[in-house]
């Protein structure tokens, strides 16, 4: 029997994961997995050009086309669209097309290994139009290829008198920094299965992030009620983002050749397909513009960052916002302009990848800060402390500081766990004999959990709970589990607040016919908001359990819960609890002047990377990686301490790895073959230490962590090769060729 809950707790403990037995003993089945009988596999043909127009769709000979289901713009029965935000990509080409991987129709029949030689019989008679390939040349108008001036979408943020700094600072330094695209690379590719008919409407299973995306997308692709369209997460074998936007896509194409076709299809990317159709993090270029004052305080700070989108706006305008708010950082800054824009090229379209916008701004501002102090003569920490926000204060959007901030505590931790100081003096000691050179860097910065401004506010996600018949609580919410223990969280959450066993708490597999629309699984939110509402829904059951008498107020044990929920049923029917967001008080955002309280928390950091620089074959490695966050409550420290790792690591491949060679707008190294990422032998041992200062708007007290991690190692490690070798370098990926030309050139 279960002891009272006052005398239990489950958060803050690394309990089992609710899926992890299916997972180890491949119970678990991924959307490859399923079978339906008379399922015809698909297949997308796509462009081979960056823009311009299909003049004809020529079949080539030797192919059965009459045993093929072919689909074109034309089949389409409701809107040529993929909906999201600005609608402006299609599912398929009806002539004018931009970008080299675009769908123009899709084949499917029931031999897979004849639909891959069919679509490559097919080619295309192409009228070529101008390409544009690069920021620069978007920002220039060298082609206008989206709208009237290239630009999906551009904010503006004004704090203070920016132009009347400038005479009376007694410094100004100016900088710009560039960051490349990154493939998510999850382990389990893009995949779908769909049964559409007029009748029944459609279903689709697949590897996702996003169901209620899916299914918004799907209804306006055909044209029907919600009730007929229904949308079922598979397992799905990680996202980082990768799965937010795109499985529409998937989705509707395999939808519609079902639809066509009448038999169930399904569409399984294999990588080079996932890895050049896809989307990938969004390229970027920032200006800085710093006034500081002789003693290292920031007077002004003029920042422009700008994102390349690709071919069709997708994610690109929230992507942007985020980046935009991160770009000035956890500093106090009395005078801030940012301004910010996503532009078109004729590249596939980027899209969302963990941190969404601000591991890119925040890489240009911790460079710029390192940059500002060696100009003041300061060291890199002391002019941050100098400047860091405190609890009070106003960040860029004018958002005051309600919660205890304590960045200069974190990085006096962060350095005292890495050695920074000492190991500052030992390596500059070193460096004048060693061939090998050493350093050792840092980097300190924020995240915002949730969505940006308003966001939850016009989201108004859902979240129920539900009492079972064998006396269990299900929590029934849209959010999907990736591989980030969303399960395993929200059944500690409800536990924690019913104190009943968490081994009593079951998470419905998202499916639209029979959860709420808790919203995306992005942006930090899902153990913060969504965890909050899994919360108040739990304590709903037992409102109403309590309210009726089938239950003690306290002082129940697991065993009473289970026999008062059946109790219930048993007498009046179904016990459901839902619970709906309601903003916190005191959060307010003007949607209009971009100013006001981006979030409702942010988490936050100082991480220290130790690396060693060979400057014969140029290569740089990450010796030992600390990362300290202040995150809320820790909900459960293996799963938390893994996504931290998991970030860092993510975020090491961004810094010296991960570099995606474009060709006439293509991906040209499509294959893990030759797009680099680390391995066990390049990754650090990653050592993780968490501050607690819970969240009163959080469940238990927790706030979002899921993004944190990838905005700190970048700046780090490129801090770190700049204390070793004298040299900075303000762009990403650095890899080995990179290197070696900034080497050289500092030498010439």
């Amino acid at each position: 029997m279960s002891s009272p809950k006052t005398e239990r707790r489950f958060v803050g403990k690394s309990v089992p994961r609710k899926e992890g037995r299916d997972k180890v003993t491949g119970a678990a089945r991924y959307v490859d997995d399923i079978r339906f009988p008379e399922m015809l596999y698909g297949a997308t043909v796509r462009t081979t050009s960056p823009r311009g127009r299909i003049k004809e769709i020529i079949f080539g000979e030797n192919v059965p086309w009459d045993e093929f289901t072919i689909v074109t713009a034309k089949d389409i029965p409701g809107e040529n669209y993929v909906a999201l935000i600005l609608n402006d990509q299609p599912y398929l080409v009806e002539e004018f097309f931009n970008h080299t991987e675009e769908p123009v129709l899709l084949l499917a029949h029931e031999d897979k290994f004849l639909v891959e030689k069919a679509r490559r019989s097919i080619r295309f008679e192409i009228e070529e139009f101008s390409p544009v390939f690069t920021i620069e040349d978007s920002v220039n108008k060298r082609e206008i290829i989206w709208g009237e001036d290239n630009v999906f979408k551009s904010f503006l943020v004004d704090k203070g008198n920016v132009d009347e700094v400038w005479e009376s600072a007694d410094v100004i330094v100016e900088g710009e920094y560039l960051t490349g695209a990154q493939e998510q690379l999850y382990i389990e590719n893009n995949g779908m299965i769909a049964i559409a008919n007029h009748e029944d409407g459609v279903t689709v299973w697949g590897s996702m992030q996003c169901p209620y995306y899916v299914h918004k997308a799907l209804i306006k692709l055909f044209n029907l009620p919600e009730e007929k369209v229904r949308v079922v997460q598979t397992e799905t074998g990680g996202g980082f983002g990768g799965k937010e936007e795109y499985p529409s896509m998937i989705a509707g194409h395999a939808a519609l050749l079902s639809w066509k076709s009448g038999r169930p299809v399904k569409i399984i990317y294999d990588r080079a397909e996932d890895m050049a159709a896809t989307t990938k993090r969004h390229p970027s270029h920032t200006r800085h513009r710093t006034a500081v004052s002789r003693d290292g305080k920031l007077l002004g700070m003029e920042i422009d960052f700008t994102v390349d989108g690709g071919a069709y706006a997708t994610l690109s305008a929230v992507v942007l916002s985020r980046g935009t708010i991160h770009a000035a950082g956890p500093y106090l800054c009395p005078n801030v302009r940012i301004r910010s824009r996503a532009v078109a090229t004729n590249a596939p379209p980027h899209g969302a990848f963990r941190g969404f916008g601000a591991p890119q701004s925040i890489f240009g501002l911790e460079r710029h800060m390192d940059k500002i102090a060696k100009t003041l003569g300061l060291s890199p920490e002391e002019f941050r402390r100098r400047n860091f926000i405190q609890e009070g204060q106003t960040t860029a959007t004018q958002q005051v500081i309600h919660e205890k901030v304590d960045l200069s505590g974190l990085m006096d931790r962060a350095f005292e766990l890495s050695g920074y100081n000492e190991k500052r003096e030992k390596f500059a000691e070193q460096n004048k004999s060693s061939r090998l050179k050493k350093g050792i860097g840092f980097a300190s910065f924020m995240h915002g959990a949730g969505f940006t401004g308003s966001g939850e506010k016009y989201l108004e996600s859902v979240v129920g709970a539900e009492a079972t018949e064998q006396g269990n609580v299900r929590i029934l919410a849209a959010s999907t589990e990736i591989g980030q223990g969303t399960n395993t969280i929200f059944g500690q959450i409800a536990s924690e607040a019913l104190g009943i066993d968490y081994n009593l708490i079951e998470v419905a597999k998202p499916d639209t016919s029979n959860v709420p629309n808790s919203g995306p699984t992005v942006a930090s939110r899902t153990c913060m908001i969504v965890g909050k509402l899994v919360e108040s829904a739990a304590l709903g059951l037992k409102q109403t359990l309590v309210g009726s008498g089938f239950l003690k107020d306290s002082g129940y044990t697991s065993e009473d819960f289970s026999n008062a929920c059946r109790a219930y049923i048993e007498k009046h029917g179904a016990l459901k609890s839902f619970s709906k967001y309601q903003q916190p008080e005191g959060i307010n955002w003007d949607d209009e002047h971009y100013r006001g309280d981006a979030y409702g928390a942010y988490a936050w950091a100082v991480y220290v990377a130790e690396v060693t620089v060979d400057p014969t074959v140029y290569e740089a490695h990450v010796d030992d990686f600390v990362a300290v966050q202040e995150v809320g409550r820790v909900i459960n420290p293996v799963l938390a301490t893994g996504q931290i790792e998991g970030g860092v690591a993510q975020g090491i491949g961004y810094t010296l790895y991960e570099n995606v060679v474009w060709r006439d707008g293509r991906m040209a190294n499509n294959q893990m073959t030759n797009y680099i990422i680390p391995t066990s032998a390049d990754i650090p041992p990653i050592r993780v230490f968490f501050a607690e200062n819970p969240y009163a708007y959080g469940p238990a007290g927790a706030k979002g962590i899921g993004e944190l991690p990838m905005d700190g190692a970048a700046p780090a490690i490129l801090s770190a090769i700049e204390n070793a070798t004298g040299v900075s370098i303000n762009h990403i990926p650095l890899v080995p060729e990179s290197l070696m030309e900034e080497l050289e050139t500092e030498t010439i």
